[in-house]
């Protein structure tokens, strides 16, 4: 497939999950509830995990914001449902380093719709907005003591 056609998939899934957002709405219960924004562009958002021994059994997010952030968001929680919070954290840090441009364990785990992505990393101003989920659900786990 030529950089061209791969570009435009790529485009075409970010664009699916920003009108389509997977996992968009609040999760019922007192479950963990981060608040983060980004304060160069004005993206929001409202991430919310429930935790079940140490898995993370559900994910919810509500926000405003740019395509990529929200697209992010949707992919992100998408991606963690299911995974061991020590999972979830080591994913979080392959896609900081995807975002970074730096090269990634491909092995450990399958990127998906994540990949799609990965160009943001030419574009550093919009990288916080792709992390911005990410970011919100390392500091809630931090914050709990999970990580």
């Amino acid at each position: 497939m030529s950089f061209n056609n791969l570009d435009q998939l790529y485009r075409q899934v970010i664009m699916d999950h920003y009108k389509n957002p997977r996992n968009k709405g609040e999760l019922e219960g007192n479950d963990l509830k981060i608040n983060m924004n980004n304060p160069t562009c004005g993206d929001t958002i409202q991430l919310q995990l429930k935790v079940d021994d140490g898995k993370i059994s559900d994910a919810k997010f509500i926000g405003e914001g740019c395509s990529i952030s929200l697209a992010s968001a949707s992919m992100m929680t998408q991606s963690v449902k299911g995974l061991e919070v020590d999972q979830a954290m080591k994913l979080s840090g392959i896609f900081s380093d995807m975002m970074q441009g730096k090269e990634y364990d491909e092995e450990e785990f399958d990127l998906g719709d994540i990949e799609a992505l990965q160009g943001v990393s030419k574009f550093p101003a919009r990288i916080k907005c792709a992390t911005l989920s990410w970011k919100a659900m390392e500091k809630g786990f931090k914050e709990q003591g999970e990580a």
